[in-house]
């Protein structure tokens, strides 16, 4: 009796049962053979079910690792632009100066007072401000607004020292001396005067010129 020469498909058959017991098969076998050597196989992969649930499973880790790493930072980025609003809007609805002490009217001539001195102060917790880019908006009843900027001395400027000392800016604890020169300005005359920092509200005030007019006046 002659064997017929196995086919490779005949020689490439496993049998796996266990880690430590694997047969290969090297001669013909019968149908029915081949058949059960398969189930065989079929049967016992629980080894290649738990490698691959073990792959799912560190993927789906790692997936959700990088997945959530995403949504901690957009929720971070998010809430830093939120109190960054928050902080830009009080900053700008609350002002950054305030006054201290009187506000003063000094008088060269009989016309009335034609300058005006007062001392100004940060709020506390606000940060130094600009003085170069702060404006002053002069006006009274009878006349039209007058915007004033940072400069010498003048109809349309004014002056900041602090201690007799020309400044650019103010920081917290400082009183700067604020002055400009104004048109005459009667006895019994309301004056309003709006202060506009570069950050934060603007300020304004009322005051009036006393009834009798002298070189130095506090206005009440």
């Amino acid at each position: 009796m002659f064997w017929e020469k196995p086919s490779l498909i005949e020689k490439c058959i496993y049998t796996i049962k266990s880690c430590n017991h694997v047969a290969t098969l090297v001669t013909p076998v019968s149908a029915q053979m081949k058949g059960e050597i398969m189930r065989q196989i079929k049967s016992d992969d629980s080894g290649f079910t738990g490698l691959e649930a073990a792959i799912v499973l560190i993927a789906f880790v790692v997936v959700a690792a990088v997945f959530s790493y995403v949504v901690l930072g957009a929720g971070f980025f998010t809430t830093q632009k939120s109190q960054e609003t928050v902080y830009k809007g009080v900053e700008q609805a609350s002002t950054n100066i305030q006054m201290i002490g009187n506000v003063y009217g000094l008088s060269t001539s009989s016309s009335g007072i034609n300058e005006i001195q007062f001392s100004i102060g940060l709020a506390p917790g606000a940060p130094s401000i600009d003085l170069t880019k702060m404006n002053i908006l002069f006006s009274t009843p009878t006349t039209t607004p007058v915007p004033l900027s940072n400069g010498a001395e003048g109809l349309t400027t004014f002056s900041t020292k602090l201690a007799g000392t020309t400044v650019t800016s103010m920081d917290q604890n400082q009183q700067v001396l604020i002055s400009f020169d104004v048109a005459p300005v009667p006895a019994n005359t309301k004056m309003t005067i709006e202060m506009r920092p570069s950050v934060g509200a603007s300020l304004p005030f009322t005051k009036t010129a006393p009834a009798t007019i002298t070189a130095t006046n506090v206005l009440y």
